[in-house]
Order: structure tokens, then C-alpha cells, then sequence
């Protein structure tokens, strides 16, 4: 498969010139070292309209190319591009090739007939992308998903936070009490991560004894919604009326959100036909959704009461704990834990070695206690976190809609944008741009180690960069932290029980399935 640097189709001098500029300032990629690094876990008329310039510009001003198409058919066809005729990422590569921009105007699924509008801009470079972190340019309010916004009625008829923006007063007091859950509960989330993921390790290791393989993802689901509610509820889920049903029940929840988003190996027109043209209804799904609610009602009794305390109902600050934990926490660790497998499988025995010495070096002289100042101390377990949500960002899709008329800058040009329009950028491709980083498509384990480390503030994960932290007043992922202190538990817990390990990856509607074919336990 073609590359995006590959297809990124430049000016020839310009580029030049610019690559140049970048070999002067831009840090070298260094071996690993063992120096430690400290980095925390409808169109307006134009006149009398004021246009927000930026600082400092020569950038030519440049109409934003592009052809939508006709009504109905222009957002059609490329729908079945997007999903069938080219697939994601070349949809992407062949429109910058056509219009020699990665800024342009397309069509975003679903489109008809359940997006009434899926006419977008796209901003697919590291420049542009981050006009979507910034809320004095753009509004977040109901474009989670993108083009289309999912019935309430399956978060219980409210609007949950993700949705909301910041502007909203139930905003901050949402995630506000999300970042009273992860405070109180923090010194909870080591242990039962370590509890929850030696189950897991347990579980691969007998299959593997009986089938010769063992699927990572199920598993994986099992223990990622057992750690959630040990460490954030204090609730083991098989001690419950839930049992171990969770993952499946989750499952299916994100499917009648997100199908219209997916393609799930049906034949291309009956696929498309169904949930690409028309929304599940969220009948289908009100008794699963119900069991997981009363599970996290039952469960959550001193944040329900800290809800109040915030001027919060107890039912609405329910939904958006449910939400927040099963779609954003599980979503992530379900799509992200089986991607970090992938790369590090593909990095090799040699490499693996590398990495469990440092771990368990560090380890060993901080007691035998993996601890978060133990951690810090390991500067190529970090780096790997950080390259793999660079390479592969868990939430590839960003939306933002402008608040009013004003330029966005490309690398190449500066292109008006007007008050409503809505953006969307694709971060696998403002992570990965070649004019940003060296070896773009290529997992660089030890990337941000030492000097590599400035370059922290292009990884854009968390609907924000690594160098900034999430607030009340930003849409920033209210976890984020909590996310990184997980992937690099679960890089620390696989190379503490093991040398190395051997894989097999195939598709997934979401991610990647990964297949452990073989576990090499630790020797030294």
C-alpha cells in the first residue's frame, strides 16, 4: 500500500527548501540511551465580516479546491471509495494527489441519509490539523462522530460530554467529575491493572498450550472492562449480575453508534445499504444498554453523590460515567492495547530484549515495585508509548466547526475558511507528515528519547497535544494521563513476565486482531 508521504505531492523547489530548513532544526532520532527524560504521563457573505489572520504570514492565499459533487451522488460515490473502491487512506492519498493540496473540500461518511450534510474540509498535514484544538476558531458541540450525531437515546436522552462544548455549562461540571473519579481513585489503578492483565496473560498462555494460538482481542476486551471497574468503581464485574457480559454488551452498544463509520465484512452493497444508509434503532439495543447502566448506577454511589455536589443529576452524571468508561476508556484500550502489539511484534526479538532489559532493570533497583516514579525511569518504554499513538492514534477522526471567517495555513498555502464550515482532519496523516518527521511511516521505537523529546508536542492523540494537559475549559481528553500511565503498564507487564512473543495481525472493524502464536517467559 502506497504511503502518505509517497502521495504528498509538493512544489519541488518549495520543498526543497523547506526540507533543508528542517535538517537544520529539526533533532536527530538518536539510539537508545538510558539518560532519563521527564515528560508527564450554510456560507456567509463575506462583507463587513472580520477575518482572523495569523500572526505572521507569506503564504499565498489559495481558494480551497475540491469537488463535492452532485446531491446525492457526489457524497455517494464517495462513500463507497471511503468504505470499498480505495479504502480510507488511499480515498485520502488520491484526492491530495488530484487537487496537489492536503487541504481540500470532500464528502465524509455516512453522507445519505443519515448525515444531512457531509460536505467538509479536510486538513490533512501536522500545520493545518491543530486549528481543531483551538476554541477560539472552532465549536465542538455534537460532532463526536463527525458528520452525524448518534439518538440520544442511547445514552439515556442526554447529550453526553463528548458532545458537548466547552461553552456548555454542564461542560465543566462533567469533567470536572471525571477529574475527581481519577484522582480518588488512583491509587488503585497500578494494582488492579497488574491483577487484571496477569489474568490475561494467564489466559493467552493456555490457549496456547491447547490450540497452538491464542486470540489477543477477546481476551484482551475481558480484562480491559474488568481493570476499568476494579480501579475506577471498586466492582469486580463477575462478583455482579453483569457477570462477565460487559465487553459483548459494550460491543454492540458502539456498534449502533458508530456502524454508519464501519465496514464489518458484509457484502459491499448489503453493507452499505443498511448501516451506511440507515441508523439501527436504538430499540434493538435498550435491554443490553439498561443492564450496563444499572451495573454502573449500582457501582458508582460516592461519584453520583459528588455529581450532586456539582449541580449534576445522579442519572445524567451516570450516563456520561457509562460513556466515558465503555466508550472512551474501553473503546481506547480495545483499539489501542492490540495496535502496540502489532508494532512491537513486528520490531523483533532483538528489540524486545532491549526493551525487558531496561524494564526489568529499573524495575529491580525500585524494589521490584512498578510504580509511576519507576516508570519516568525509563526512557524507551516511554518513547514506545508515545510512537505508537503517534503512528497509530486510537481516534484517527477530528471535527470542529469554524465560529467564524478566518485562514487556515497548509505548509504550501493559506485558504479562507467561513464561519459554519465544518473541518475534519485525519490524524493519521498530521502525525505521519514528512515535513514534520524523519522516517514518517516507519515505527521508530526510540524516537522521543532525549532530544527526540521536543518533538512530543506533534503527537496529537488526545484531541490535543502531548505537551499540553487537559482542563475544564478545553476539549482535551479528560483521561489522558490515565491513558498513557495504562500503555505503559501494559509494555512494562508484558516484558516483565516475557522475552518476546510472536504474532499474526489480521482486520478489524476497529483496529487490528491480533493472534499471539508464541510467548517466550522471561529468562533473566
Amino acid at each position: 500500500m502506497a504511503t502518505a508521504s509517497s502521495s504528498l505531492a509538493f512544489p519541488s523547489l518549495q520543498q526543497r527548501q523547506l526540507q533543508s530548513l528542517r535538517r537544520q532544526q529539526r533533532p536527530s532520532n538518536r539510539h537508545f540511551s538510558a539518560r532519563p527524560i521527564h515528560a508527564s504521563v450554510s456560507e456567509k457573505p463575506a462583507q463587513g465580516v472580520s477575518v482572523s489572520l495569523p500572526e505572521s504570514s507569506n503564504l499565498p492565499i489559495r481558494k480551497i479546491p475540491g469537488d463535492t459533487g452532485l446531491f446525492l451522488i457526489g457524497p455517494m460515490k464517495d462513500r463507497l471509495d471511503y468504505f470499498y473502491n480505495q479504502g480510507r487512506d488511499e480515498f485520502f492519498k488520491s484526492k491530495i494527489q488530484k487537487y496537489q493540496s492536503t487541504v481540500f473540500r470532500t464528502n465524509m461518511p455516512p453522507g445519505p441519509f443519515i448525515a444531512p450534510n457531509p460536505q467538509v474540509v479536510a486538513l490533512l498535514d501536522g500545520k493545518s490539523f491543530p486549528v481543531l484544538f483551538d476554541l477560539t476558531k472552532v465549536e465542538k458541540k455534537d460532532i463526536f462522530t463527525g458528520t452525524y450525531m448518534p439518538s440520544t437515546e442511547l445514552t439515556g436522552g442526554y447529550r453526553v460530554l463528548s458532545y458537548l462544548d466547552p461553552s456548555e455549562p454542564n461542560h465543566g461540571k462533567l469533567k470536572k467529575l471525571l477529574f475527581y473519579q481519577l484522582k480518588s481513585r488512583r491509587d488503585q489503578v497500578i494494582p488492579e491493572f497488574i491483577s487484571s492483565y496477569n489474568e490475561l496473560f494467564d489466559t493467552l498462555e493456555k490457549e496456547l498450550a491447547s490450540k497452538g494460538k491464542a486470540i489477543f482481542g477477546s481476551a484482551n476486551d475481558q480484562a480491559a472492562f474488568n481493570f476499568l471497574s476494579r480501579s475506577l468503581y471498586g466492582v469486580n464485574p463477575a462478583d455482579t449480575k453483569l457477570g462477565n457480559d460487559g465487553p459483548g454488551l459494550v460491543a454492540k452498544w458502539v456498534l449502533f453508534q458508530l456502524g454508519p463509520q464501519l465496514t464489518l465484512g458484509l457484502p459491499k452493497y448489503l453493507e452499505d445499504l443498511t448501516i451506511h444508509n440507515f441508523r439501527l434503532p436504538p430499540a434493538l439495543i435498550k435491554k443490553d444498554y439498561q443492564r450496563l447502566y444499572d451495573f454502573f448506577y449500582s457501582s458508582s454511589g460516592f461519584l453520583l453523590d459528588e455529581a450532586e455536589k456539582l449541580g449534576i443529576s445522579r442519572e445524567e452524571a451516570c450516563h456520561n460515567l457509562l460513556f466515558t468508561t465503555c466508550f472512551n476508556s474501553f473503546g481506547g484500550m480495545r483499539i489501542f492495547f492490540p495496535n502496540t502489539l502489532k508494532w512491537l511484534g513486528r520490531a523483533g526479538a532483538k528489540f524486545h530484549s532491549e526493551l525487558a532489559q531496561e524494564i526489568r532493570s529499573v524495575v529491580r533497583s525500585n524494589g521490584g515495585q512498578v510504580t509511576m516514579a519507576a516508570m519516568e525511569q525509563m526512557p524507551l518504554m516511554k518513547s514506545v508509548v508515545y510512537e505508537a499513538l503517534r503512528i497509530d492514534p486510537p481516534v484517527p477522526l477530528q471535527f470542529g466547526r469554524a465560529k467564524r471567517d478566518m485562514i487556515i495555513e497548509s505548509h504550501d498555502a493559506a485558504f479562507k475558511v467561513k464561519e459554519g464550515e465544518l473541518l475534519f482532519g485525519f490524524q493519521p496523516f498530521a502525525t505521519k507528515d514528512p515535513r514534520i518527521f524523519e522516517r514518517p511511516e516507519e515505527f521508530v521505537p526510540d524516537r522521543f528519547v532525549g532530544e527526540g523529546e521536543k518533538m512530543l508536542k506533534h503527537v496529537l492523540w488526545s484531541n490535543g497535544r502531548e505537551t499540553e494537559a487537559p482542563t475544564v475549559e478545553n476539549k482535551q481528553c479528560a483521561g489522558k494521563e490515565f491513558v498513557v500511565l495504562m500503555s505503559r503498564l501494559f509494555i512494562v507487564e508484558l516484558f516483565l513476565r516475557y522475552d518476546s512473543f510472536e504474532i499474526e495481525v489480521g482486520k478489524s472493524p476497529l483496529g487490528v486482531a491480533v493472534t499471539v502464536t508464541s510467548l517466550k517467559r522471561a529468562s533473566f
